[in-house]
């Protein structure tokens, strides 16, 4: 038996908002800087494919084991590490979950990364 493999080279996506559920549980040094960004840039070839489509790229992830908000453990630092390596401004949204987030989502414009925060904030 054989199984055909969806993937974002296999479906529609042109002009599609599309969710991406990244690894970006980076090692951070003691001033909170990124020690080592192997998983983020692992995420470039897709995000760039999703851009060339013209795309709304919604990308969630997690940092770190926090149990609630903590400000050491914010997606914030990666939203800029992103922007430096894809060459497009990445949008930082302060929350995961909400209106804030819908409302975010919806004023982004097309070919634009839309980065929530850490998604552990919210056990």
């Amino acid at each position: 038996m054989t199984f055909f493999k969806r993937t974002v080279k296999t479906v529609p996506i042109d002009r599609k908002t599309v969710l991406v559920r990244a690894d970006y549980n980076v090692p951070l040094d003691t001033k909170g800087a990124i020690s080592d960004d192997l998983r983020i840039q692992a995420s470039l070839p897709t995000l760039r494919y999703l851009l060339e489509h013209q795309c709304k790229v919604v990308v969630m992830s997690h940092l770190g084991r926090p149990e609630g908000r903590d400000e050491s453990l914010s997606l914030a630092p990666i939203a800029e590490r992103l922007e430096e390596l894809l060459n497009v401004p990445v949008m930082f949204v302060e929350d995961a979950i909400g209106d804030t987030v819908v409302q975010a989502v919806k004023r982004a414009p097309k070919n634009t990364i839309v980065l929530l925060e850490n998604l552990r904030f919210y056990p």
